[in-house]
């Protein structure tokens, strides 16, 4: 069972490990799409590390707290295997993703509401799109009616995750597929423009 869980200290050893199996998975692909670790700023993994990287991803979701230029809100989850397998079990992280509140005029062109990825030693089991479908659950909560996701072109994998979640694309640009996936309006909620 796939599960979010905001970024807390007590899973650095899990957090730490991941952005590990993703850095050798891909030597200097970046970072892993959803997780908050941006180029250039690659997070200390020690105690201290995780602690004001935790403390800086809640405060990018906090809608009062004001963020740098060109910054919108954003809740990080980090994405864990309730259930996991028994060998798994000290280590039960399986990806992150972001939900971001808005979009500014980067992400309406390339990264969308969402971003997520998901650990390369636990792909093929589900994952993304039973993360894609907590994080949709979580914009629509935002009050989004409806949500931009964005894929690679060559990432076959996603852009069958994508569509499976009602992914309907729009067009393509810089290399990016970009899909929009209607969510309704949130219960009890007015809809919300896009922007």
């Amino acid at each position: 069972m796939t599960a979010l869980a905001l970024p807390d200290v007590r899973l650095r050893t899990t957090w730490a490990a991941t952005l590990a199996e993703f850095a050798a998975a891909v030597p200097g692909a970046g970072y892993p799409h959803g997780s908050g670790v941006h180029p250039g700023r690659p997070p200390a993994l020690d105690g201290d590390g995780c602690a004001a990287f935790v403390a800086e991803a809640r405060c990018h979701a906090d809608p009062a707290a004001a963020l740098p230029d060109g910054r919108v809100h954003c809740t990080y989850f980090w994405v864990l295997d309730a259930e996991p397998q028994p060998w798994e079990a000290e280590d039960p992280m399986v990806g992150f993703v972001a939900v971001r509140h808005r979009l500014n005029d980067f992400l309406l062109e390339l990264g969308g509401h969402i971003g997520y990825s998901v650990r390369p030693s636990r792909r093929g089991r589900g994952h993304a799109g039973r993360v894609l479908g907590l994080a949709l659950a979580h914009a629509r909560g935002l009050g989004l009616d409806r949500a931009l996701l964005t894929c690679d072109v060559d990432n076959e994998a996603s852009r069958r995750t994508i569509e499976r979640a009602g992914g309907v694309r729009e067009d393509t640009r810089q290399d990016k597929h970009r899909y929009w996936v209607d969510l309704g309006p949130a219960p009890g909620r007015e809809p919300h423009p896009v922007r």
